[in-house]
């Protein structure tokens, strides 16, 4: 064999293991959700589409009638529900939708990292409710998903349901959770939640304004997406570098200082 072709060769298989390399380090960047743009469930590059889905959360604040916060909500406007000790020393903020499959990714990735953190003490997670899909793809499920977890904080449940939610989520283009039904029956795999008082909650809507000025509120922050994630006050889901084990060693060390 040539010396040429022996070069050939070695070159091939340098740009295949490169291509390989690139293809796992693509891999691992999904799995841990270091994510672009393109995977979050976004605003929208056209004002048109903010104005439309600030006049849909209008139209619905007058339909749905008082704000009523759900237990335990804190923050401005009562529209954050924590999850995990007060005393905490470190916060992670999340705005999300439950229609949205970039918050369900992020859940996925992230889920049992936070549950460890806020369970030793050591996290206090501040959720706050949007209805992005609802505004961008129409259907009501974001709204009446939203509506059911307020009910479910009622109930103290909003975390076991929560989970629950992205771990039924149907497809973005499918609004299965406008139908209280569905968001009833998903109620049965959280021990104790599905009662008269949950099922009335839910059938009349009862935070259903509340969810309004909780997206209201996401609108105003112009945060451009869902999930949007904050630790201590700084968005860290776009940073490339960010994993679950990174977030643990952040928590841990605010803790110990």
């Amino acid at each position: 064999m040539s010396e040429k072709n022996r070069d050939g060769r070695r070159n091939a298989r340098e740009r295949l293991a490169a291509e390989r390399e690139k293809q796992k380090a693509a891999e691992r960047r999904r799995r841990t959700l270091i994510v672009g743009a393109s995977v979050v469930c976004v605003l929208g590059l056209a004002a048109v589409i903010g104005v439309v889905a600030a006049n849909s959360g209008k139209d619905d604040s007058k339909k749905a009638g008082p704000v009523v916060a759900p237990s335990g909500a804190q923050g401005q406007d009562a529209l954050a529900i924590p999850v995990g000790k007060e005393g905490a020393k470190s916060t992670l903020t999340v705005w999300e939708d439950f229609r949205c499959p970039a918050c369900k990714a992020f859940e996925t990735a992230y889920r049992p990292t936070v549950h460890e953190l806020a369970d030793a003490g050591k996290l206090k997670v501040e959720y706050h409710l949007a209805t992005l899909i609802d505004g961008n793809m129409g259907g009501s499920g974001s709204r009446q998903a939203a509506n059911a977890a307020a009910c479910a904080q009622d109930a103290g449940k909003f975390s076991a349901y929560h989970d629950v939610l992205y771990e039924n989520q149907p497809e973005e283009t499918k609004d299965a959770y406008a139908e209280n039904g569905r968001l009833i029956e998903l109620a049965g795999k959280v021990d104790g939640l599905d009662t008269p008082a949950f099922r009335a909650c839910v059938e009349k809507g009862t935070h259903d304004s509340w969810v309004v000025k909780s997206d209201q509120a996401f609108q105003n922050g112009h945060f451009g997406g869902t999930p949007t994630v904050l630790f201590n006050g700084k968005n860290i889901y776009q940073d490339q570098s960010m994993t679950p084990a990174k977030l643990k060693r952040m928590v841990e060390e605010a803790d110990r200082g």
